[in-house]
């Protein structure tokens, strides 16, 4: 049953977010979220905007918008021409907020990224000039394709959203939000991600080939021009910091909790894992497990939000042995998917309601096997 908190409580705590940085923990109370039902309305219509442009993938349009209001970062990987860059923008273009866009290249600079210090001979002192950086969304395309330098301009802004140039320190604007694209296939002239910032993404999806009905539809619908001009924005950004607030106070009992904590233990402990999942990856998944909760328009978190994320948010953080690989050694990311829903199936789900005396289901779905983004498995 949803809270449904007044209309006083509402307005007080905007005037709180307005001070307090979105990506700082505040304490949970009952009445300080925002209406669930408005949440819920916003959030379908985000999605029905995007869908107008990205056709038969749904999943992958949840997931970005969860990932979104759960303050996180978002990384698509899979083939060329499958619409990673569209789903980006159709995403960013819902939103009235700012966006900034980078084409990742192998000779950009991270003063190309993050901004530059440039000398003003009239004022004869040095200005700093912001780079793409400083923007609510911010679009990395084919952002394995820079080098390492480049890549880790990006690290200090998407954990701690703040900016060093020149021994300053620049706060970025709030809600703050890394949405990259990369191409796990082709190797020449490409760097990959170090585990360091991979762990930083919240999320990491494949779009995968459409099913002919969408690839005819999509014949349809592009054949004078790109969807992508036709959108406009569907919600304010005043609106989205404040569906931010409202997913951030869903509650997670001690029991989903601990399931959580169970299945990140359990990675580090595989026998088919040289790396597990860090403790970022248990925060980011209960965050992602509320938002998406609220999407469904529940104020409280089930073992079945876990399981349904669990793939998207800890599969890029995990490397498996070589054993494991196998003949899988360009493409470890299916691989990765069995191990993790391997763990989702040997670790107990908690049955009860822990201290909110919640009933959840004692079974759960597994999230099924998809196809893989070159259409096998």
């Amino acid at each position: 049953m949803n809270r449904k908190p007044t209309r006083s409580s509402i307005d007080s705590s905007r005037a709180e977010l307005a001070s307090v940085p979105l990506a700082a923990t505040v304490p949970f109370d009952s009445d300080a979220a925002a209406d669930l039902n408005e949440l819920q309305a916003a959030g379908l219509a985000i999605m029905r905007n995007v869908e107008t442009v990205i056709d038969g993938k749904h999943e992958a349009v949840q997931i970005a918008l969860t990932v979104l209001l759960a303050e996180g970062h978002l990384l698509i990987e899979d083939v060329p021409g499958v619409g990673k860059t569209m789903l980006a923008k159709a995403l960013a273009r819902s939103v009235d907020c700012t966006v900034g866009r980078i084409q990742f290249t192998p000779d950009l600079l991270p003063s190309d990224v993050t901004g530059v210090s440039v000398f003003n001979q009239a004022e004869r002192r040095f200005e700093f000039k912001p780079g793409p950086v400083f923007a609510n969304i911010v679009i990395g395309d084919e952002i394995n394709r820079a080098s390492p330098k480049t890549q880790s301009a990006l690290l200090e802004s998407m954990e701690e959203r703040q900016v060093t140039v020149d021994g300053i320190t620049y706060p970025l604007a709030l809600p703050f939000t890394v949405i990259a694209t990369q191409n796990p296939i082709e190797m020449e002239g490409t760097y990959a991600l170090p585990e360091a910032q991979r762990d930083r993404f919240m999320a990491r999806i494949s779009m995968g080939y459409p099913d002919s009905d969408s690839e005819l539809a999509m014949l349809d619908s592009r054949d004078t021009g790109s969807p992508l001009a036709l959108i406009s924005a569907v919600v304010s950004g005043e609106t989205l910091r404040d569906m931010m607030l409202t997913a951030r106070a869903v509650y997670a009992s001690a029991a989903v909790k601990e399931y959580a904590v169970n299945l990140v233990r359990a990675t580090r402990d595989d026998r088919d894992l040289r790396l597990g999942a860090s403790p970022r990856a248990t925060l980011q998944l209960i965050r992602a497990a509320k938002a998406q909760a609220a999407l469904s328009g529940r104020d409280y978190v089930l073992p079945d939000d876990i399981d349904s994320l669990a793939v998207a948010v800890l599969g890029h953080r995990l490397v498996p042995t070589s054993r494991a690989l196998g003949h899988h050694h360009q493409d470890s990311g299916p691989v990765i998917d069995d191990i993790v829903r391997r763990i989702l199936a040997d670790t107990p789900v908690p049955v009860g309601g822990g201290a909110s005396a919640r009933s959840v289901p004692a079974v759960r779905a597994v999230p099924p096997r998809p196809v893989g983004p070159t259409g096998t498995s």
